[in-house]
């Protein structure tokens, strides 16, 4: 959730975050106004405590009829008493649910907007003109066709088994796959990262404190006999490792990451991107996490960028960069870039990484702290970013095709394939 001081401080900058995302400003006013009543309501309680204290010393010396009189006004107070915490606590819990609802104060500069509304920030690479290679009657590929091919994707059998957006990896598709990931933990463990196999089963309070059972509850898979959340990153594991913790980050930022299957129910989604692996309930991701001072949370988060961009330059993927609008940040992320490989099928960018800083909202509702060189306590920030993913291979296919529906393998890949240097189709 956000600091609550910055909302009683400056509650115009949480106002104006609420616009530029799209959200109800009022909610900030709804917030004020519920803590209002509940320190009103503790003051007046702390009042009568007082007085309650005092009366007892005057009770123990009084006789008769006075002492009957002081003791029904004892009984007034001490009713009183109860009735104000009951009203303190209310107010607390409207306070504390209207919190949850307001979404991280996104930082300057964010753009305004929806989904549609981002900013290109750079393009990396040129995508290859098909057609002067190898003529203007070469069809291009997609992914699934190429994957077929060469016997690394089967959708059938994935849906014979489990449905729809389901799908099983084979032979290279399998190896392709480990190739990306393998060479994301050694990205990472080589930047100092700790690499980590996290569990894809979470409690409640760890998928709600990292932001997920917001508005896009709806997206993730919950067994209900266990009351336990499948997880959609390893970001909600990462974030939840240290919860309840005072961490040290006096030798600067702790980096994981982390290595996991997520699941997805792509609620919504009907109709889109149905065919091969771009939309699917299930695939590997390993996944950059970094806890942080608040000071050193944009850099950090710029660092973690230029490693997403370097894991793109090893596949050899043309790509552009985005600053994600407001609207599109989801309720923990104060900014958002998302890098997008060209997609040739479809004559479109499509989304391989993404990387946030939550700055302290994470933090803050997860408990996770660190005490600063003057003995304060305070939250600290958290970042997130993908190395690797499944949906990597979609456009490495396509992009690295050939006119025979053999794909060439990137340099930096061919050590995790044992030297490949071409996927022949079989």
């Amino acid at each position: 959730m956000i600091d609550l001081k910055l909302l009683r401080d400056d509650p115009d900058v949480v106002r104006a975050s609420q616009v530029t995302r799209g959200d109800d400003p009022a909610l900030v006013d709804e917030v004020l106004d519920a803590d209002a009543r509940r320190r009103s309501a503790l003051t007046e309680f702390e009042q009568l405590r007082a007085e309650q204290k005092a009366h007892g010393k005057k009770v123990a010396q009084a006789q008769g009829e006075e002492k009957q009189a002081l003791l029904a006004h004892a009984k007034h107070v001490a009713d009183r008493v109860k009735a104000l915490q009951a009203d303190a606590d209310a107010a607390q819990a409207k306070a504390d649910e209207l919190l949850r609802r307001i979404g991280n104060v996104v930082e300057d500069g964010v753009p305004a907007g929806g989904e549609d509304d981002f900013v290109v920030l750079e393009h990396v690479g040129t995508p290859r003109d098909f057609a002067a290679e190898y003529g203007a009657d070469f069809t291009v590929k997609d992914h699934l066709e190429l994957g077929e091919g060469l016997r690394a994707i089967d959708t059938e059998r994935g849906a014979k088994v489990s449905g729809a957006r389901f799908y099983f990896l084979t032979g290279i598709g399998a190896r392709l796959e480990l190739a990306l990931l393998n060479a994301a933990v050694d990205k990472a463990v080589g930047l100092g990262f700790t690499p980590v196999i996290t569990p894809t089963l979470v409690k409640p309070e760890i998928m709600a404190g990292t932001g997920f059972l917001g508005a896009h509850a709806d997206e993730i898979y919950r067994l209900e006999a266990d009351d336990l959340y499948l997880v959609g990153t390893s970001e909600v594991a990462l974030a939840g490792y240290h919860s309840g913790e005072i961490v040290d980050l006096s030798d600067g930022p702790l980096r994981y990451a982390g290595w996991s299957a997520c699941y997805r129910r792509e609620a919504g989604s009907y109709g889109k991107d149905t065919r091969g692996i771009i939309r699917v309930h299930q695939f590997h991701k390993v996944e950059a996490f970094s806890y942080t001072r608040v000071e050193d949370a944009q850099d950090e988060h710029r660092r973690i960028l230029g490693w997403e961009k370097e894991m793109l330059d090893l596949a050899e993927l043309p790509y552009r960069v985005i600053d994600t609008a407001a609207g599109d940040l989801g309720s923990s992320a104060a900014r958002k870039f998302d890098c997008e490989a060209w997609l040739p099928s479809q004559q479109r960018y499509l989304e391989l990484t993404s990387t946030s800083n939550c700055t302290t909202f994470q933090a803050r509702r997860l408990g996770v702290r660190e005490r600063t060189a003057d003995g304060q306590v305070r939250a600290v920030a958290t970042l997130n970013g993908t190395l690797a993913t499944t949906r990597w291979i979609v456009a490495l296919l396509e992009n690295h095709q050939q006119a025979d529906g053999s794909v060439h393998v990137p340099v930096g890949l061919r050590p995790y394939l044992g030297g490949l240097e071409v996927l022949e189709p079989r």
